[in-house]
């Protein structure tokens, strides 16, 4: 027996058996037995629905009921009976009790727009001078197209129980056909659609069929639904019916109990159709209608207006009421508990604007706002969010900009405990900063556990309530897209999920997510993350990563300074008095000059350990990557482009100034031609001013000045010279004219034997 043992039954008290449908009631039952229960049990409940109790049903029944892979649970009851009006007493021990991590907030249903509690019972007017024929063509000229055909029965049959079941019935008219026969008929709707037995009214289905059969393949167009009530109160269907403004094309009173309502749905194929008609029901529910869920199937029959049953009438209540289209309708349901805010005026708050969000990261990101980073992989953006992480946790700075102290959770996605935990740690050491505050840093550990983000988010908000978190950082996010990462919408209701948890917590969001394939260098930076342009324009800050393609002349220059600075340690600790009188201060420009003092002051020993550590630097250098981090902000102004260094593990600013003129891996060719043109236009530019500055210079005491002392003075020959200014006929003239006003006649002469050349 499972945790309901003691108080089911007590629970079952507040479901009326009458208003359960033929499987609801067996749902009970099934229920009850796997929960441990007796038949006797539920006999004795369904006793009390006098007009369909039969003795000895319940225990018949029982012995049926063998169980199945998916069983009904006392759950079915406690929501029959939630259904129903009861609500669970608080757990001993007073109001306060302990929510496991699945447990519902403060939940509010979107599709809940009716308190049936509330809803007043809504008359139905039965007609006082009714024309049943009128009804009738009404409904078909509603429902159908002339050339529909139409499925209807007015004959039955008693069952083995001794109910009235319909027969197959007819399928080959239209509905053009039918009107035109009704119209004739002088009343008489049995002269057209054949007599039907007064006890037991008339059928027909809502739906147009194909005219070969009358099952859910026979169905030529899924127009409409049928929504059905017979566990309450007429009026007050009728009255939900109306407060839900279902888009109803017709309302028809079944001449008993309920009311049938054949609500537009106008679904594209079947399988729309299920959804529609499950959401339908879905609403309807939730909103205290209890829907008989047996007439889901579109070739469903339902009352024929225009007939009687057993004396009553079948008879049309309304048509067209509620919603215009389905697609209304369901905009509207879902509009009704938007929890949107209303519009504000402006002029109201003016003199009282709001205090902006604290800032979390200077000159980049508020608190309570989103920052995605952006990259390839091997840019090192694990580390980057790491060291943005003890920068907050310690009030330090990252890359130079300023970061709030506070608490920060990590929401690790991809990398194992044990991983996370030691790179955090080298990380602190490889900065530098002491770890004073490892309070204020928490860490999710979810690799092999985590779930698509719009379910992540509750559990994440759950978990971090109370938490004062400042700063929650999720890496990386590829492992919890939901939807065609693509898909603007998908991408879009995805990002939502971070404005929830934002909105909920006052916490930052920081993630980050790749880069598409191929270079980057020719795009902009809010165009390299992959998929949808979303992620780009979502977040309030957007920093982005790209390569720098590091030429083999700077990665042998750093390797010199980085062998320089270690030999000149290693003299001075070694050797210091040796280094300081007989290794001039030239010597520290060159490691190979500091390697030779080295090897005549070192034994053999100390100077294989310089031998391993020199490799070790080469290889360092060799791994260090360069990188340029651009930022797209819409809280503060853009900032110039940061030249990082990645040095394992972390990253630095390059503040010599070794990446600045350095492009991004993928660039435009043609922007390389276009700095080797430059740089060509300025080497011209800078010959020409050369060439006006010795001249002068030269001729600075009066005397005529020739073209090889010129030559001399530039340091070139005079070919160069030549070659500087160009070598088309446009160019020579210039030079000869330059030549000449310097030099005179020598110097056009000069040119001319150059061309007999």
């Amino acid at each position: 027996m499972q945790e309901y043992e003691n108080d089911l039954l007590e629970i079952l008290e507040s479901v009326d058996p009458s208003t359960l449908n033929y499987q609801e009631w067996t749902n009970i039952g099934m229920a009850l037995k796997h929960e441990g229960y007796t038949a006797m049990d539920w006999d004795q409940w369904s006793s009390k629905d006098s007009s369909r109790y039969h003795a000895g049903e319940c225990f018949k029944k029982w012995d049926t009921f063998q169980g199945t892979g998916t069983p009904v649970t006392g759950g079915t009851i406690v929501q029959y009976a939630k259904e129903n009006g009861w609500t669970p007493p608080y757990r001993s021990g007073g109001p306060d009790y302990e929510l496991d991590w699945d447990s519902t907030i403060n939940a509010k249903d979107e599709l809940v727009v009716v308190d049936p509690a509330w809803v007043e019972g809504k008359e139905i007017k039965e007609p006082k001078y009714w024309k049943p024929v009128k009804d009738l063509i009404t409904y078909l000229s509603t429902l159908y197209e002339s050339t529909d055909n139409v499925g209807y029965v007015t004959t039955s049959y008693q069952n083995d129980a001794g109910k009235y079941v319909p027969t197959k019935g007819n399928y080959d008219r239209t509905a053009g056909e039918l009107i035109e026969q009704l119209n004739k008929c002088n009343e008489d709707i049995g002269a057209v659609l054949g007599d039907y037995q007064e006890e037991v009214g008339a059928w027909i289905r809502f739906n147009p069929l194909d005219g070969n059969g009358i099952k859910n393949d026979n169905v030529s167009e899924y127009r409409y639904a049928l929504v059905e009530s017979d566990a309450m109160e007429l009026e007050k269907q009728y009255a939900i019916i109306t407060e839900l403004e279902l888009p109803v094309a017709c309302l028809v009173h079944s001449g008993k109990k309920s009311i049938h309502a054949i609500v537009k749905v106008h679904a594209a194929n079947y399988d729309e159709y299920r959804k529609r008609v499950n959401y339908l029901y879905d609403v309807c529910k939730k909103n205290g209608l209890k829907v008989d869920e047996q007439n889901k199937n579109p070739s469903r029959l339902s009352r024929m207006p225009g007939v009687t049953r057993n004396g009553h009438k079948q008879f049309l209540i309304a048509t067209n009421i509620g919603k215009e289209s389905w697609q209304e309708w369901q905009e509207w349901i879902e509009a009704v508990n938007d929890d949107l805010p209303e519009p504000e005026a402006i002029e109201d708050i003016w003199e009282n604007l709001p205090d902006l969000s604290p800032v979390l990261i200077d000159g980049i990101l508020r608190q309570g706002h989103k920052l995605l980073m952006a990259g390839p992989s091997k840019a090192g953006k694990s580390f980057a969010l790491i060291e943005l992480c003890i920068a907050i946790v310690e009030g330090q700075k990252w890359l130079g900009f300023q970061c709030t102290q506070g608490r920060v959770l990590y929401v690790n996605l991809e990398l194992d405990r044990a991983s996370l935990l030691h790179r955090i740690k080298d990380v602190y050491t490889a900065l530098g900063i002491q770890p004073s505050n490892l309070k204020n840093l928490d860490v999710w550990n979810l690799r092999g556990k985590s779930v698509p983000m719009d379910q992540l988010a509750p559990k994440l908000i759950r978990r971090a309530q109370k938490k004062n978190y400042i700063a929650i950082v999720i890496d990386p996010i590829y492992k919890i897209l939901t939807g065609d990462e693509n898909s603007a919408d998908q991408m879009a209701h995805f990002t939502n999920q971070f404005d929830k948890v934002c909105t909920e917590l006052g916490s930052a969001v920081i993630y980050c997510h790749h880069h598409s394939k191929g270079g980057q260098g020719n795009k902009r930076s809010m165009d390299r993350a992959s998929g949808s342009g979303v992620f780009a324009r979502d977040p309030d800050a957007l920093l982005d990563l790209v390569e720098l393609e590091l030429p083999n002349t700077l990665v042998g220059q750093l390797q010199n300074e980085e062998l320089r600075k270690y030999y000149g340690k290693v003299l001075n600790d070694k050797a210091s008095e040796y280094a300081s009188s007989s290794v001039e201060n030239d010597d520290y420009m060159n490691y190979r000059k500091l390697y030779d003092h080295l090897q005549m002051v070192l034994n053999a020993n100390s100077l294989a350990e310089v031998d391993r550590q020199t490799e070790l630097i080469k290889e360092k250098v060799n791994g260090r990557t360069g990188w340029r981090i651009e930022g797209t902000l819409r809280e503060f102004a853009r900032f110039k482009p940061l030249n990082l260094w990645f040095d394992y593990p972390i990253h630095s600013i390059d503040t010599i100034g070794h990446l600045k003129d350095i492009d991004p891996e993928g660039a435009y060719p043609y922007k390389q031609k276009e700095k080797r043109k430059d740089k060509a236009e300025k080497e011209k530019e800078k010959a020409v001013n050369n060439f006006v500055v010795e001249y002068e210079n030269l001729a600075f005491n009066g005397e005529e000045v020739s073209a090889n002392d010129l030559s001399e003075s530039l340091d070139v020959n005079q070919k160069t010279l030549l070659a500087w200014l160009g070598k088309g006929q446009k160019q020579k003239k210039q030079l000869a004219d330059m030549y000449e006003k310097y030099m005179g006649e020598d110097g056009r002469s000069y040119i001319r034997k150059k061309e007999k050349k």
